[in-house]
């Protein structure tokens, strides 16, 4: 191989957002590299935005305005003086011609070449290229107009999975059990892949249903060194997408490693391939299907980083820089185990719809030793331009059960509020006897149906009321503009108890209280027992209090009418009741509203139909994603409230439906 000259990188342009950004600045910083960042409209105050050494505006609102944008991205390139392009993942970072014209540019590209991106961005020639490697592939019909769907999904057999030809993060994937589906499922995938890829292009490919995600990192330099850094499982999934992956693979033997890491080095060895990457495959019982080459950095990268102890994002600007690896083969061994939870601001309980929003308080955990990679602080918006994952957090350990308690605890003692996440799932999902047993398969949350909410018991809700009673109650004391030295709850005759509702999680909880002379409060709820409450510490947002000589600790955060507490089991918002009702509030009767802001793509109804429970009403577009609106009962629609086109927002009425 010809002798590759060294050009170290001065300025690297990062081609993306969020957390993702944040997290190849702070490669990049600690290189000594000077970084710049690129950013839409509702991006303008981002943590990656200020953490940049600068920053340009691609002045426009959605991805395709700004991140999906070449022109305006290799124009930041120039006005910034960057001499390199990392894109992160998705958004352009497989786009075969975005390298190619950062190339063009003069720029180095952080990635494999433009001509392996267009053989793996296709992922039917992506197919046929790992059969000419030897490496097994699942059957696989590209749909064109030539084709006739049924009869392709006839000869595959059913089920089968339609899927883009490009992209991924499992936009334009449908799951077709029988041939009735077929033709909503291809329409649907057809619509998404175009939307986020600017590609339509679909495929029939069989879908294994009781499977596991097993992929290889693979990493290449321009020397002709190639290793992988051995395999992620990423098998529990909704919707196609990865929620919680693990390194190693609890099903990986030994003797699979080897196998898989062989197929994926031919893989690599095929395309000469450079940078770092992911060869994916589906494994059942002891054989393996080649599923896609990922030509980019992984979402779930940080799992390898933990076991091997090298940074990714490290090696792919050596690499780019024209310097070899910093290890071969031999060097890499497994230490330990780690497992990464995607934490996503969706609703699990409605079949995990995003419910984007304002993330009131982020606080990360001290407990559980975990890593954070997340694009928020508190403030910061999640709103439905961009995909919803707030962060991910990873836990290390010396054995896979050890992990997986790390990162449960510290899910748990994460200080995440102002909106619905899936951080109670993510704990729920990592405590159950099957995940823990390693029965992590692609139908496992169907399969195993973890807990989608946390189940909050009476007692955890009587602490929460006392932790507020106490912190609203020392906050009043220091706001008072007479007598602040005078203990609260002091007087020279005996005053009535004081009486607070509060909501918690569906619930109203009636607190009452007295203060003594001595500082403690008695205390009871709901008319229970009396309880003896002496408060160690309140009024700065931090409550340490002692109920009944149980000593316990809180974070306690106002906002309004509503206040986050974080407790030993996790958080809750407590929501202090008016003393009289608000009667305002109107009933919509039939109305069936927004589950999030969006734009609606098309209606299957108008006003006089009758509909049946669980038919198609009208198709929401939110965060990348289609979401289907269907009729929760059997009726007639009364009043069609959206047409196609309309933005909505959440809790906007949509359809009406009347009773038959």
């Amino acid at each position: 191989m010809a002798d590759v000259k060294i050009e170290p990188i001065g300025r690297l342009l990062i081609a993306n957002r969020g957390e993702i950004a944040r997290r190849i600045l702070r490669t990049a910083h600690s290189m000594g590299i000077d970084t710049v960042a690129v950013y839409a409209d509702g991006d303008a105050r981002a943590p990656f935005v200020e953490e940049a050494g600068s920053a340009i505006a691609l002045n426009g609102r959605t991805a395709r305005e700004t991140y999906l944008d070449v022109g305006k991205v290799i124009d930041a390139c120039r006005r910034s003086g960057a001499d390199a392009v990392h894109p992160g993942y998705g958004f352009l970072s497989e786009n075969q011609g975005f390298a190619q014209a950062v190339i063009d540019a003069g720029l180095k590209w952080l990635g494999p070449s433009p001509e392996v991106i267009g053989l793996m961005g296709d992922k039917l020639s992506a197919k046929a290229l790992m059969q000419e490697a030897g490496v097994p592939t699942l059957n696989a019909i590209e749909i064109t107009d030539a084709t006739e769907p049924a009869k392709a999904a006839g000869q595959i057999g059913y089920p089968v999975l339609v899927k883009a030809a490009a992209g991924g993060g499992g936009r334009g994937m449908r799951v077709v059990e029988d041939e009735s589906g077929l033709e909503a499922a291809i329409a649907g995938a057809r619509r998404e892949s175009g939307a986020a890829f600017g590609d339509d292009t679909l495929f029939l490919e069989k879908w294994l249903d009781h499977a596991r995600h097993v992929e290889m990192q693979i990493l290449g330099d321009r020397h002709g060194n190639l290793v992988h850094c051995f395999e992620r499982e990423c098998s529990i999934q909704r919707r196609h997408q990865k929620v919680i992956e693990e390194a190693p693979s609890p099903a990986v033997t030994p003797e699979l490693r080897q196998r898989l890491g062989e197929a994926a080095i031919a893989a690599a060895t095929k395309l000469g391939y450079s940078s770092a990457g992911t060869v994916e495959f589906l494994v059942q019982n002891d054989e393996f299907f080649f599923l896609e080459v990922n030509a980019r950095l992984q979402v779930e990268h940080p799992v390898t980083e933990e076991i091997i102890g090298h940074d990714l994002v490290r090696e792919q600007i050596r690499i780019a820089e024209g310097e070899p690896l910093s290890f071969s083969q031999d060097d890499l061994a497994i230490n330990g185990w780690a497992i990464e939870a995607r934490l996503y601001a969706e609703n699990p309980e409605r079949n995990f719809l995003p419910a984007p929003g304002t993330v009131a308080i982020w606080r990360p955990a001290e407990t559980g030793q975990a890593r954070y990679d997340s694009g928020v602080e508190s403030g910061s918006e999640i709103s439905i331009d961009f995909d919803p994952m707030i962060a991910k957090v990873t836990a290390h350990g010396p054995t896979r059960r050890e992990a997986a308690g790390r990162l449960a605890r510290a899910l748990e003692a994460t200080g995440i509020h102002g909106l619905t996440t899936n951080r109670d799932f993510l704990v729920a999902t990592l405590r159950t006897p099957e995940f823990l047993a390693g029965d992590t398969t692609t139908d496992f949350i169907e399969r195993v149906n973890p807990p989608r909410r946390r189940a909050i018991s009476g007692l955890e809700r009587i602490e929460a009321a006392v932790a507020v009673a106490l912190e609203g109650q020392a906050r009043r004391r220091a706001r008072a503009r007479i007598n602040r030295r005078v203990p609260s709850g002091w007087r020279n005759s005996t005053m009535p108890w004081q009486k607070l509702d509060f909501d918690i999680d569906g619930e109203v909880v009636r607190l009452e209280y007295q203060s003594r002379r001595d500082g403690k409060f008695r205390v009871t709820a709901d008319g229970g027992e009396e309880m003896l409450v002496e408060a160690h510490a309140c009024g700065e947002g931090h409550v340490d209090a002692a109920i009944d000589g149980k000593r316990l600790r809180f974070s306690v955060q106002p906002q309004g009418d509503e206040w986050f507490v974080q407790g030993r089991s996790g958080g809750l918002t407590v929501t202090q009741l008016p003393r009289y009702p608000d009667s305002s509030g109107e009933d919509q009767g039939g109305g069936l509203a927004a589950p999030m802001p969006g734009a609606v793509l098309s209606t299957a109804v108008a006003a006089g139909d009758a509909v049946q429970k669980g038919q198609l009403l009208l198709i929401l577009e939110a965060m990348k994603m289609e979401h289907r609106i269907t009729a929760p009962r059997d009726g007639t629609v009364e009043a069609l409230h959206v047409t196609a086109g309309d933005q909505v927002e959440n809790g906007q009425l949509l359809v009406t439906i009347g009773s038959d």
